[in-house]
């Protein structure tokens, strides 16, 4: 039995792991900060959409003479 050479490899193993272990969290936080964003663009949208029901006049026409 070759014991550094399986030591060796057993550390490999494990670095690969670790790093693995570190993308995945790495990716989860992404998702989960676009996932945030993406509900406040959401919310401010359903806002606008509100505030355009209230007063629907506004925005519909623009007065270009001079």
């Amino acid at each position: 039995m070759d014991i550094p050479a399986m030591s060796m490899g057993l550390n490999h193993a494990g670095l690969k792991q670790d790093v693995g272990l570190s993308l995945m969290n790495k990716t989860m936080n992404q998702a989960e900060s676009k996932g945030q964003n993406m509900i406040k663009m959401l919310e401010e949208s359903n806002v606008k959409t509100m505030q355009h029901a209230a007063q629907p006049h506004l925005g519909s026409s623009i007065d270009v003479k001079a």
